[in-house]
């Protein structure tokens, strides 16, 4: 790409642009939209123009600041029910279809905040033209709707070579740097490097950055040890060799670099560059259940929900087939990066308050037949991702950290924490071994909640050919999944009934109420919770799109039984129980994953436990069906769902033969040689 040729289109759209503001060819009230639009870019163009002249080197705190909150202003709760950027006033404003034609536009435009702070002006350059020429056919006479929606659709589809192809390379190419710079460049104890990265920066990122800067670097190494350590550990204990990648994905909340910093220095001793790739800031990107990359907290979770299925705009088959073949020539280009890859590395927290969503009819949804290509184009994606990063060799680790809107107890909170991610490795292997040996011999696992909790599952396991070396269940430790605590199989699918049952449970951002789910031969056959009392429907799809991305049936993957009572005893002693992330919950009782298995993509790789035995239980009746069509074998999909230790009646393990050998009963492990896990239990009354 010719960049004298991109500048001049830049400067030109942005002198077109600017003059939005005193013209008047274009009528009420739509001339107050492009002004307003006019407004925002400017801004975006003043700190590009920095970013590309050096001078952006020299803004204090002061007007960093001031520009992230003039950048955001308009979306945040208090502006938001009169932002262009909320489909319910653009529609009160324009008319449902115009309203989301130009929400749409609005929101792809927001985009150029991150373009803006990594002088990526080419990006820019796109929905300057696309704003310019739909401004146009407004100066000439009231456009169709349909007029207006053809140039969004090209817009997107002519530019999906550039701007898929980017969001492949940042992943997996470690020469884009720009985040990684300040990073490790920046002076941490002067919090105005937050500002640079481009990201809305709220009191809460100040406050944990601040936090970490006051921690003992001792203790800052100890967290980037575990969660490195796990990281190599997940290539250990699946025999796969770290030493063939060169790069590993860190994707980590805004206001942890103090951390950051020791795990890049760490990967950096294995051989490792570390490349950072950002959350998604175009709808051509988006995954509707969740935005996975680094990032800060968000301005508006409603804004991000109100957005989430922009992609209905342009999702037809030209579309999806055009996507998949961007996809692949993307990755050809950057195969050898991409074989070099060694799979991500992720950093959550927790404790922000409980999102409800609004439903809102102005926003953009799937019609079926959309929701049928958005899935195929994500079946079909996977076979071509896979071939250039392929899934047995590469690994991952998650590590989870509260942020200080859990409440006045965070610092304590934050120290249980590492205390949970560092318990004794060898006493929970050897507990867990015990849990494994009894479930070995058993043909099901019956699962049953009490009081209101009303599971009532009956989970087929995996028969045994050679029972001296060969295990149904993995013993999962602290490797790649950080905290300690649970072992788990991919259960039989034929024979897998029952009703599964939690008050409460958060999936990504969304706190789901009284989730229940009914299995039919280990398919999800009803799905229901009670976010939306007043419409049971609305409740049935937020869990279709939230937890079983978009498919209205998913296989039982998983079924696990965790072992990490002291995480539940610290919750239940801080009243954090429905703030604790799915990683570390599903640490704290049973828990189903509907979706794939654990071992998707990778099922033909020996596994093997501590004592030596193969986990032989890595496939059901769907994930074989990979031998003869891959896109049907997988679905892109695994959300862990946990029924707490206080809702269990009874975790059993029924023979053959009728023997039933109970696990848990009332909450508690009633297996011997597992008491030591009953003692966190007792404390918080169990």
């Amino acid at each position: 790409m010719d960049m004298e040729v991109m500048k001049e289109r830049y400067e030109l759209s942005m002198a077109r642009i600017k003059a939005f503001q005193t013209e008047e060819t274009v009528g009420e009230p739509y001339r107050d939209y492009f002004c307003h639009v006019s407004r925002f870019i400017g801004l975006c163009g003043q700190v590009l123009d920095a970013v590309l002249d050096g001078s952006f080197e020299g803004w204090d705190k002061e007007k960093l600041k001031r520009v992230n909150q003039e950048l955001y202003s308009d979306i945040l709760p208090g502006a938001y029910e009169s932002s262009y950027g909320n489909p319910a006033y653009a529609a009160s404003r324009f008319g449902m279809e115009m309203g989301r034609l130009l929400c749409f536009l609005y929101g792809e435009i927001r985009g150029d905040i991150l373009y803006a702070f990594e002088g990526r002006i080419s990006d820019l350059v796109i929905y300057n033209e696309a704003l310019i020429e739909i401004y146009n056919l407004f100066e000439e006479e009231m456009p169709e709707p349909e007029t207006v929606r053809d140039v969004l659709y090209w817009c997107v589809s002519d530019y999906c070579d550039q701007t898929l192809s980017y969001r492949v390379r940042e992943g997996v190419d470690p020469s884009i740097d720009g985040m990684k710079r300040i990073i490790m460049e920046s002076d941490l104890s002067d919090l105005s490097y937050l500002y640079r990265f481009g990201d809305y920066i709220s009191p809460e990122e100040e406050k944990m950055a601040a936090f970490l800067n006051r921690l003992p670097e001792e203790t800052i190494k100890l967290m980037a040890d575990t969660f490195t350590g796990g990281y190599r550990k997940g290539f250990s204990v699946t025999g796969r060799d770290l030493s063939k990648k060169r790069t590993a994905g860190i994707r980590y909340p805004i206001g942890m670099e103090r951390m950051v910093r020791e795990a890049v220095k760490n990967f950096e001793s294995m051989g490792l560059s570390v490349v950072f790739p950002r959350r998604t800031v175009s709808s051509m990107d988006r995954n509707p259940a969740r935005n996975a990359g680094c990032g800060s907290s968000s301005p508006n979770k409603q804004y991000e929900y109100d957005h989430r299925y922009d992609s209905a705009l342009f999702m037809d088959k030209a579309f999806r087939d055009r996507k998949l073949a961007v996809l692949k020539t993307a990755y050809e280009q950057y195969k050898t990066e991409a074989g070099l890859y060694a799979g991500p590395a992720v950093i959550e927290t927790f404790g922000e308050a409980g999102f409800q969503p609004v439903n809102k009819p102005e926003a953009w949804a799937f019609t079926e037949k959309q929701q049928k290509l958005y899935l195929e184009y994500r079946n079909l994606s996977m076979p071509v991702v896979d071939e250039y990063v392929p899934g047995d060799e590469t690994s991952f680790t998650l590590i989870a950290f509260p942020v200080p809107a859990i409440g006045a107890d965070f610092e304590e909170i934050f120290k249980e924490t590492i205390r949970i991610n560092t318990l004794d490795y060898d006493l929970y292997r050897d507990m867990q071994q015990k849990l494994i040996d009894a479930l070995d011999q058993a043909e099901y696992a019956e699962i049953k909640g009490r009081g209101a909790n009303c599971t009532n599952l009956r989970v087929r396991l995996h028969p045994l050919k050679d029972p001296k070396t060969q295990t149904k269940f993995e013993n999962c430790v602290a490797d790649v999944n950080i905290p300690v605590g649970e072992v788990f199989t991919s259960p039989v699918l034929e024979g897998t009934e029952g009703v599964l049952n939690v008050g409460t449970v958060y999936i990504g951002e969304i706190q789901y109420k009284n989730l229940k789910l009914r299995f039919e031969n280990g398919r999800v056959a009803e799905a229901s919770c009670d976010n939306f009392p007043e419409d049971p429907e609305a409740g049935r799809r937020l869990v279709i799109q939230g937890i079983m991305g978009g498919h209205e049936s998913l296989p039982l993957g998983e079924f696990a039984i965790g072992t990490n009572t002291t995480a539940y005893e610290i919750a239940e002693r801080y009243g954090i129980l429905d703030r604790l992330p799915i990683l570390i919950v599903e640490k704290m009782g049973p828990h189903f994953a509907v979706g794939d298995t654990c071992y998707s993509w990778s099922e033909d790789t020996p596994m093997y436990n501590p004592d030596g035995k193969e986990m032989i239980a890595r496939d059901n009746e769907i994930s074989l069906l990979r031998k003869e069509d891959p896109s049907k074998a997988y679905f892109g999909v695994h959300n862990d769902i946990t029924i707490p230790y206080n809702e269990m009646a009874k975790v059993t393990a029924v023979h053959a033969d009728g023997t039933r050998v109970d696990l848990i009963s009332d909450g508690r492990f009633v297996l011997p040689g597992v008491e030591e896990l009953n003692r966190p239990l007792e404390r918080c009354g169990l």
